[in-house]
């Protein structure tokens, strides 16, 4: 199973404003960086509970037919996106990715502040593509909040696109 990141942040290292707000982020996702070739090689979506809301915000179901999990303790109560296949689930990232595992999924797009820092902290995220939007926030939700351990990362690549977005891709290296 193969577990990546794939997600924008301000260029002070924020995926959100503090109340989730994702206005700053450019119209349309921007120019295209990768982005729709990543999602060519997903089988699934793993994101928690307050981003599976933010993406309820959106004008159109971003994720076809490809199933999502959601992470939540919480019921779902209102009706599900038109076509979106969901599930809902809690419990330990390892446990999560197994159960995906044994339903012949490979290859797992982890999304959500909270949830990319748990899988991190479990050491299950082999790579994070993480394109930066030319905006300084000051303040809103982190990408990455403390763990208990360094993890090593090995930079695979950057690029610049004109409108000012730059993308970083990463190999997590495995803990010793």
């Amino acid at each position: 199973m193969r577990a990546s990141v794939f997600i924008a942040t301000s260029l002070d290292g924020f995926i959100a404003r503090e109340n989730g707000a994702l206005d700053w982020l450019p119209q349309g996702g921007g120019e295209e960086h990768g982005y729709t070739a990543f999602m060519a090689t997903v089988d699934a979506i793993v994101m928690g509970r307050n981003t599976f809301e933010t993406v309820l915000t959106f004008n159109a179901w971003p994720f076809g037919k490809k199933p999502v999990v959601v992470l939540s303790t919480r019921p779902f109560e209102g009706p599900p996106p038109r076509d979106a296949v969901l599930e809902f689930t809690e419990g330990h990232p390892r446990r999560v990715l197994e159960q995906l595992a044994q339903r012949g999924i490979q290859h797992v797009y982890v999304d959500g502040g909270i949830t990319i820092q748990r899988f991190l902290e479990a050491g299950l995220i082999q790579r994070m593509t993480i394109t930066r939007i030319p905006v300084l926030l000051g303040r809103g939700i982190p990408l990455f909040g403390p763990l208990s351990r360094e993890v090593r990362l090995e930079h695979l690549g950057t690029r610049s696109y004109a409108g000012g977005m730059v993308t970083s891709e990463y190999e997590v290296i495995p803990k010793t």
